[in-house]
């Protein structure tokens, strides 16, 4: 009989890998025609490629530097563990089911609005809670980021890692950050994870701290982990995880 696996899925889709690698060889076979269509055909081998060791670095039998990312967003809440905790873009459920191992008494809430995109399903969270051991101290459910289903100030803490940018529902991603805020109680602990230094979606990270606080919150922090130590220079581009970012605090 085989043993249950969790799938918490790679930030680096096959897609990518696929797409480059027919282009390059539609280039290939173009170049009978065109010699520059080598050059492009080059081009989509190396990105192809570049895809590949991308996703054998995220991957846990590889780089894990996925697994040590989501483990950041966790070290750096500072939180009791008593009350409820959400996790804003959950995914696979992966940050969410850390979050219920490091807090067992917490009553821990993950929404996704999940869809083909990423491969990610409320199915495939709650099967990955269960492997771990915790399904039945979580709950997933489907939710927009930009309008989200509870109370101001229904949470103790509220989390989240690399969501606020996909959101499509709103075109200034500040508003998810407030949405997020929204629904965690005064005095609460926070900590997002984004691509906060990619300034045509968040401007200048300065003035986003700014901002924040002066929304009526208490304390706020910038941390800028694209520096942490067992991220590979390959993955600092900007597309990858060169201008993410940690926003903690508390309300």
């Amino acid at each position: 009989m085989s043993i249950p696996k969790v799938e918490y899925g790679n930030w680096v889709p096959k897609r990518f890998i696929y797409v480059f690698s027919v282009l390059g060889i539609l280039f290939s076979a173009l170049s009978f025609l065109f010699w520059f269509f080598v050059i492009f055909a080059l081009v989509c081998f190396v990105v192809a490629l570049y895809f590949v060791y991308s996703r054998y670095l995220f991957s846990f039998k590889g780089g894990n530097i996925q697994n040590q990312l989501w483990d950041l967003v966790v070290s750096h809440l500072d939180w009791s563990g008593q009350g409820k905790v959400l996790d804003v873009g959950c995914g696979n459920g992966a940050l969410t089911i850390k979050l219920a191992k490091k807090y067992p008494l917490a009553e821990v809430i993950g929404i996704d609005y999940w869809g083909s995109k990423w491969g990610y399903s409320k199915n495939v969270c709650e099967a990955n809670a269960e492997v771990e051991g915790v399904a039945d101290r979580v709950l997933f459910q489907k939710a927009s980021a930009a309008e989200l289903p509870f109370e101001d100030g229904y949470f103790d803490a509220v989390v989240s890692n690399f969501c606020f940018h996909e959101v499509a529902d709103v075109k200034d991603k500040r508003q998810v950050i407030c949405e997020a805020l929204r629904v965690l109680r005064k005095g609460g602990r926070f900590v997002f994870q984004d691509l906060f230094l990619f300034k045509q979606v968040y401007g200048d990270i300065g003035q986003l701290v700014l901002d924040i606080k002066g929304w009526g919150v208490a304390e706020v922090a910038f941390v800028e982990t694209r520096k942490a130590p067992f991220i590979p220079a390959v993955l600092k581009l900007p597309f990858m995880v060169g201008s993410i970012g940690l926003i903690k605090g508390e309300k």
